[in-house]
């Protein structure tokens, strides 16, 4: 433990100077087929990348909120460090009517569009792939991410102790993110590097955060995040927990 990482985006940074080949996030979708696996090295691209457009073309800085109204899924892991990279509050699954950036998944555009600010669109196809047509009145992430820079600095800096996550109607500042992150590691059978845990959960409650990514993350392990697992048998889900190693799972 590091007494330096106070908030997510200071334990993806130790986790990139530790071990940046390692797995950190292997996603599937049980749905399309997919499978995405994200070495430690080009999660943080992914993240810098997004910061740099967030705090850029989004104009969003310390406090500004952040509606994600996404799965889980790779993406949203990458939209939430991002988040925590510029200071942004990430609100998951929050109103977009009261955010000052909304970024959205195929399914809740129409949800989206009560946004008055900023609004981005996340096609979540295979390999990130972009929309056939954006939608209207959005910006493509896919189009707009390759071209951000992959170095990333915050204007301000950021504040452990102001407000970075809402989930569930409960706040959480980015000090707490990270040690609620840090308590739930043992629970999860998250013993340190090596430590892989599958999980299955959604996005929309800390548990499901907390396996999906901040657990994971803290404790120096890994995630397999699998999008709709209920369409996988269980011969096959078998398989897959050996060939990828899992040594938790949540779900």
């Amino acid at each position: 433990m590091n007494a330096t990482e106070r908030t997510p985006a200071d334990l993806l940074r130790s986790a990139l100077a530790a071990d940046p080949g390692r797995p950190l996030v292997t996603f599937y979708d049980d749905a399309t087929g997919e499978r995405v696996e994200l070495s430690v090295a080009t999660f943080a691209n992914w993240v810098a990348k997004t910061a740099n457009l967030l705090q850029g073309d989004l104009a969003a800085g310390p406090g500004d909120r952040v509606a994600l109204l996404l799965p889980a899924h790779w993406q949203t892991a990458v939209w939430l460090l991002a988040c925590a990279s510029v200071g942004a509050v990430a609100d998951v699954g929050g109103n977009a009517a009261a955010a000052d950036v909304v970024v959205s998944g195929p399914d809740t555009l129409d949800a989206a569009r009560t946004c008055s600010g900023e609004r981005v669109a996340l096609a979540l196809r295979p390999l990130g792939g972009r929309f056939p047509q954006p939608p209207e009145g959005f910006v493509d992430f896919a189009v707009e991410v390759p071209g951000q820079g992959d170095r990333f600095a915050p204007f301000a800096p950021v504040d452990p102790e102001e407000p970075a996550l809402i989930v569930a109607g409960a706040e959480y500042t980015a000090a707490e993110v990270v040690d609620r992150a840090r308590g739930d590691a043992p629970a999860l059978d998250l013993t340190g590097p090596g430590s892989r845990l599958l999980s299955a959960l959604p996005y929309d409650t800390w548990e499901g955060l907390s396996a999906g990514l901040y657990a994971p993350l803290a404790a120096g392990g890994s995630v397999v995040l699998c999008r709709h697992l209920d369409r996988l048998p269980e011969e096959a889900l078998a398989k897959r927990i050996e060939a990828e190693r899992v040594t938790a799972t949540a779900r």
